[in-house]
């Protein structure tokens, strides 16, 4: 039953797509022991402080025992960049990879050529932007993810962003670590949240987590996305749509990027974009870091037209050590640690094991993890 599924879905899609090569590498997969490989970011010593800490190496989602009791060969490794690195060795060969936003293994249009058993792309979270996704549609390969898997842990880490920002939280805390007592030197920009225009840029399910939980700031709460949100809850929230979102950044006091990279998105806050904004507007991106002009953010914070940039997201990932956002003046980044938390890796593994579990039963997945199916990207990333 499982191999007729995967025979019929090829079909489906060379009907498409019009590529023969498509029909090979599906019916030639191997339909007994399978290749996994995990790419996520090593605990080192962090790894036995906590038993729940199944998101990196070490933890290998808690995945190991279950694949290896099966016959599968699971390998996980950190190692992703480069001619010579772990991740290439095993892209001829391997028929399952399974990557993080948080260290994401790029796949790139190369890397998909190359491998020639891969069937299936999994995100470990939410967010497969490191996925060449024309390429993994061309090819043939399933895309998905966990979809929800952390949009709590994302909503509530914005929100902690925007009151570091407000707040003007950062020196403070340098003075307490220097040994410096200086409250004028904070005081002097710090603000209430209440009463300011706060404008997300996306209103999905992270969009949305986050407007409900501004609403007991007393906010003024304004929204941009390719469709409006619930009546119930634009009442629920008092939230304004805004269809125009260069008729909506001057308003706003705090912007909150909450949309998906896309070819359309990348790069979309450029100089121009951001010179549209009110000059001391404050910034806060845990989508993706490509979707801002990188020079365009660090030169707008070195001005003050941007007063304060917070976010966990960088391109590339791992940030260089030479990246512009470490050393701009009034930043609160961090590495990318919002959709990370224990409880969030508990979700997205869970979620992994299902998906994996219906793929090797040669089931469908639930509709909102794809990214790619049949040759077709989903509709947030067309």
């Amino acid at each position: 039953m499982a191999m007729k599924q995967v025979a019929n879905s090829a079909i489906k899609a060379i009907a498409n797509s019009g590529s023969s090569s498509l029909l090979a590498r599906r019916l030639h997969a191997s339909p007994g022991s399978k290749k996994i490989v995990g790419v996520f970011y090593k605990a080192n010593e962090y790894f036995t402080k906590n038993p729940n800490f199944v998101g990196c190496v070490e933890g290998a989602l808690g995945l190991r025992q279950w694949l290896e009791s099966q016959g599968h060969q699971y390998i996980v490794t950190d190692d992703k960049e480069g001619p010579g690195c772990e991740l290439e060795k095993h892209i001829p060969d391997l028929h399952v990879l399974i990557s993080t936003p948080f260290h994401p293994a790029y796949v790139t249009a190369e890397r998909i050529k190359k491998a020639k058993n891969l069937q299936l792309l999994l995100t470990a979270g939410i967010g497969s932007d490191h996925v060449d996704l024309k390429a993994a549609a061309e090819a043939g390969l399933t895309v998905a993810e966990v979809t929800g898997s952390n949009v709590v842990s994302v909503a509530e880490d914005e929100l902690m962003r925007i009151l570091i920002l407000v707040r003007n939280f950062v020196p403070g805390y340098h003075q307490v670590i220097t040994g410096d007592w200086n409250v004028a030197g904070i005081a002097y920009r710090a603000y209430d949240l209440e009463g300011k225009t706060v404008g997300t840029i996306g209103a999905g399910r992270i969009g949305k987590l986050l407007l409900q939980r501004l609403k007991p700031f007393n906010c003024n709460l304004l929204y941009h996305d390719r469709v409006k949100i619930d009546p119930e809850l634009e009442k629920q929230t008092g939230a304004k749509f805004e269809e125009d979102l260069d008729a909506m950044l001057p308003k706003c006091d705090i912007i909150v990027i909450n949309m998906p990279l896309t070819e359309k998105t990348r790069g979309m806050f450029d100089k121009d974009r951001i010179a549209k904004m009110k000059k001391g507007v404050l910034i806060v991106n845990n989508a993706r870091g490509a979707i801002m002009d990188t020079q365009a953010v660090a030169d707008a914070c070195s001005s003050g037209h941007i007063a304060g940039y917070s976010g966990d997201v960088w391109y590339p990932q791992p940030a260089p050590k030479d990246h512009p956002w470490r050393y701009m003046p009034n930043q609160a980044m961090t590495p990318h640690i919002s959709g990370t938390t224990i409880d969030a890796q508990l979700r997205y593994a869970a979620g992994v094991k299902d998906m994996l579990e219906r793929y090797f039963k040669g089931e469908d997945f639930p509709e909102q993890n794809y990214i790619v199916k049949a040759g077709e990207l989903a509709p947030q990333y067309r």
